[in-house]
């Protein structure tokens, strides 16, 4: 098992639409696809903001800066299979608010194993994600979107994802 330390963020766009990448494991085609917010482990000395900042200039080619990275009000433990390796991460999810409509996002910037797995993104309004029967990670990300951008402090339980 690998245990991690991770950071993922809640991007937003000036008109308040979230940042989603569209995934999936290609050693598990069984389980499909699904949308997940970006982010990723800590390096070693790594804060949660230097990570997510550098995260997501790899995996989206955003550039944001410290003060657009707010606090890390949501905590987790999940795990789950991702090829063939279970995983154990320690996350904390932060809001990352832009000051631009939707910028396009460049995965010019992922490491190998990203640019096979993250296959699409888009810029979902906060309502449709709360309504979409859609698949998600973290899995309950529709019933606590609001509250997490509401400012309500999460301490999500255990999560067995796969």
């Amino acid at each position: 098992m690998k245990e991690r330390q991770v950071v993922r963020a809640v991007v937003l766009d000036v008109r308040g639409r979230v940042l989603l990448l569209h995934s999936r494991d290609l050693s598990r085609p069984h389980i499909g696809t699904w949308w997940e917010l970006p982010g990723g482990g800590l390096d070693p000395g790594e804060s949660h903001q230097d990570a997510i900042i550098r995260e997501l200039a790899e995996e989206a080619g955003l550039t944001v800066t410290a003060a657009q990275v707010g606090a890390p009000t949501w905590r987790r433990n999940s795990t789950f299979l991702y090829r063939g390796e279970r995983r154990l991460n320690h996350e904390v999810v932060v809001p990352v608010r832009l000051a631009v409509d939707a910028p396009d996002v460049d995965g010019a910037g992922q490491v190998d194993f990203e640019a096979e797995d993250y296959f699409g993104f888009r810029w979902w309004p906060v309502g449709e994600v709360v309504a979409s029967a859609e698949v998600f990670y973290p899995g309950p990300l529709p019933r606590l979107l609001v509250p997490f951008l509401d400012g309500e402090p999460i301490d999500e339980p255990f999560e067995r994802w796969s």
